[in-house]
């Protein structure tokens, strides 16, 4: 077993443990990856057979890079291990299993935009509001009962739901998800949420495919096992029911999806399911320095549920944590740019060396435009995907309709485009048509004389008289030349190519790009199926690690800190620290919230390799008002003794005693602030002694301020003008306040009362 030695022990007691249930806790930059890759190795060596392997993972790419890895250690049998995601996998079962029930084996997978476009038409034809009854907020809803396996039905009888919705003025949303429900069936689609709630319903009602596949998958790996929800929970406890040789990977301090429906009870309550549980604990950090280390622990100390764990990193102390602080969210983003600018010429790095990362994606302007002036290239992440553009859509949908001609979605997208004269109205009617025989669109539009008239069925024939030729030709042709063909025969590469504008041509070579995606995927030789239909399957599973097709470019990277989930950066800058928006505002009331908004902190802090920057904002723009605001509770919960305090940046107007000079709650005695713990109000030990305004205060004219004055304050108290610099509107008055000591407040914003002049 020479190929373990690369492994610490603990990492080789949990590749070694082969049979009964397993708990790997995996800390941040564990070698997670590495473990699960030789652990599946490890099986195949000690005479498993690849084909009783499953292994799940959530993202596409992850799994494309244990298959190479396990490939490397035991030759070409990697090809036979069942690996994917959780869609992937099981959309992959259902293709075989589909028709128990009653769905056809190429049904169509519809991504978001496809399952808002149905709920738009549904509620136009209910003559619904869809302000009360928005798409976004409808299909949340249905992908909740989903997530939490309830049916359309189940939702109806529901007492407590049916409540709820009343209450809130949207008594008919039971309605809309059985409309929704009959219309997918009808087209022969599912949306990502049925590819679990399909196959809980198979395994549930057909005894003889769940035990067909308890005997098949004799052993099971999960990662990321603290981001499962109940649909997925519930499949694997089904499917290792039999042989329960099952193992779970992952980390509950990372635990960040519950909006998407992810439960951490799932790992933290894993025992109570398994009581022969073995668990080993992955706790050296192979990633991060020590000091980011120790602050990644002494943030994620502070949450009272979780699996204790002991992370620690033998690599260099490396820089403590920097803290800036900034006078605006202008200023915040000034201060990266110039502090990226100066860290890359100083250092040597790359400007993908870097990373910027935020709790929400309105955070981006300001970084953005500091970026731009800095001359700075950069990239953000989670924007528009490739397979989202529109030009890309509609080929697919394209291909999507040749495959499933009941596809009523992809049928709608490009019935019409490129013009071929069948407008709304007709469209409309073919709808309306189907509706009333109780068949698909398609089948309208095949007998057009019989249910269009005879100005439209024309065209109408034509066009599907067209589909059913593409359907013809994807049966003896590959991939790439399927594609290329209905690309062209549609019309639609020639009216890309003639369209002249920068617009146009930056389609076309977008189509280009596509059809080039797919020669490749026809000439790849580590799959044995590369029709048009199994890449259009590839396509419609990918996940949003899949979607970037510029991942090598040097640029500054830009994310959400979801989005930089399995990311790792030599420096990381983590940028809004500020309550009510790190934590969110919406997070303060709960425990289980703020805990939550806790785990995202720690993931953020341990995406640094090498150096780890945080920043806050006194002051930002909401909604047009400039607004103060104060250091967020996560910053106090951070060691002192692991931090590096920039105090440059200009002490400025609102809640910002938290770094006054030498009455910071950073007193050198300390190893942690002094500011104490509340759930919901923040305060800080010097704004505990807050001014009391003289009575009848009011603002005084400060137009004609001068250096000198005495001032008042209605919170910073009595103080005097020491400078003035900057003009008119835009005057900051530097004061010494008797209380708090000096500050600089920006006049139009102050509300200085004047009280005496020099």
């Amino acid at each position: 077993m020479d190929y373990l030695q690369g492994l610490n022990p603990e990492q080789q007691a949990a590749v070694k443990q082969i049979n009964g249930p397993v708990m790997i806790i995996a800390g941040a930059g564990s070698g997670k990856t590495r473990v699960i890759t030789f652990r599946v190795a490890h099986l195949i060596r000690n005479g498993v057979d690849a084909f009783n392997i499953l292994v799940l993972t959530f993202t596409n790419k992850a799994a494309r890079e244990m298959r190479e890895r396990i490939n490397h250690l035991v030759g070409p049998d990697a090809k036979n291990i069942w690996m994917g995601t959780f869609h992937s996998v099981f959309a992959k079962l259902l293709r075989v299993e589909a028709d128990k029930i009653g769905y056809p084996n190429n049904f169509t997978i519809y991504d978001t935009d496809d399952s808002k476009s149905v709920l738009r038409a549904i509620l136009k034809e209910m003559n619904l509001d869809d302000k009360l009854y928005s798409p976004n907020f409808v299909y949340s809803r249905i992908s909740a009962a989903k997530n939490n396996l309830v049916s359309w039905q189940e939702y109806q009888k529901n007492e407590q739901i049916q409540a709820d919705d009343f209450s809130s003025g949207r008594g008919q949303l039971g309605v809309i998800y059985q409309n929704y429900a009959t219309r997918c069936y009808r087209a022969g689609a599912m949306d990502f949420d049925d590819l679990l709630f399909k196959t809980n319903e198979l395994l549930k009602n057909y005894p003889e495919v769940l035990n067909k596949y308890q005997h098949k998958f004799k052993y099971l790996m999960v990662d990321e096992y603290q981001d499962t929800n109940f649909s997925q929970y519930l499949i694997v406890k089904r499917l290792a029911a039999v042989n329960e040789n099952i193992c779970v990977v992952g980390d509950d301090a990372q635990s960040i999806y519950a909006f998407r429906g992810a439960n951490i009870q799932n790992i933290l309550n894993f025992e109570k399911d398994y009581p022969d549980l073995k668990v080993f604990k992955l706790e050296q950090n192979y990633r991060s320095t020590q000091n980011i280390v120790n602050v990644a622990n002494s943030i994620i100390s502070n949450n009272k549920e979780q699996l204790k764990k002991n992370v620690f990193s033998e690599k260099e102390a490396g820089d403590k944590i920097k803290v800036m602080r900034a006078f605006s969210d202008n200023e915040e983003g000034k201060l990266v740019a110039e502090s990226i600018m100066q860290e890359r010429s100083t250092r040597g790095l790359k400007w993908h060396d870097f990373a910027i990362l935020y709790r929400t994606n309105a955070q981006s302007r300001s970084m953005e435009e500091a970026l731009r002036k800095m001359g700075t290239p950069y990239k953000i992440y989670g924007g528009l995907s490739f397979y989202q553009r529109k030009e890309i859509k509609d080929l697919i949908a394209y291909f999507r309709l040749t495959f499933n001609p009941s596809d009523e979605e992809a049928l709608k997208r490009v019935i019409n485009y490129p013009r071929r004269g069948i407008g709304d109205t007709t469209v409309d009617r073919i709808i309306v048509s189907a509706d009333q025989h109780q068949i698909t669109p398609f089948e309208v539009i095949i007998n057009p004389s019989k249910y269009l008239d005879g100005r439209t069925s024309a065209s109408v024939g034509a066009f599907a008289t067209m589909i059913q030729s593409f359907q013809v030709i994807t049966k003896t042709q590959t991939a790439y030349e399927s594609a290329l063909h209905i690309a062209q025969h549609s019309g639609l590469l020639k009216d890309l190519y003639e369209d002249k504008s920068v617009e146009g041509l930056n389609r076309y070579e977008n189509i280009q790009e596509l059809l080039n995606g797919i020669k490749e995927f026809s000439e790849r030789e580590d799959i044995e199926e590369r029709g048009l239909d199994v890449f259009m399957q590839d396509v419609a599973l990918l996940t949003n690690d899949d979607k970037d097709n510029n991942a090598n470019a040097d640029t500054v990277s830009l994310m959400t800190i979801h989005s930089s989930k399995g990311l790792e950066f030599p420096q990381v800058y983590v940028v809004g620290l500020e309550e009510n928006l790190f934590p969110s505002q919406m997070s303060l009331n709960s425990r289980t919230d703020l805990e939550e908004e806790r785990r995202l902190f720690y993931v953020a802090t341990t995406r640094a390799e090498n150096k780890l920057t945080l920043s806050y904002a006194t002051s930002r723009f909401k909604f047009g008002t400039l607004i103060s605001c104060e250091p967020s509770r996560f910053l106090d919960e951070i060691d002192a003794r692991y931090l590096d305090l920039d105090l440059t940046a200009k002490p400025v107007t609102g809640n910002d005693a938290f770094f006054s000079d030498e009455r910071t709650a950073w007193s050198k005695g300390n190893d942690t602030f002094s500011k104490p713990k509340q759930p919901t109000v923040k305060t800080t030990s010097i704004l505990a002694k807050a001014h009391v305004p003289s009575a009848g205060f009011a603002p005084s004219d400060t137009s004609n301020l001068q250096v000198g004055m005495d001032v008042e304050h209605e919170r910073f108290g009595f103080g005097k003008v020491i400078s003035l610099e900057g003009n008119k509107p835009d005057i900051k008055a530097t004061i010494f306040f008797k209380e708090i000591g000096q500050k600089q407040l920006l006049l139009k914003f102050a509300k200085l009362r004047i009280i005496k002049i020099q």
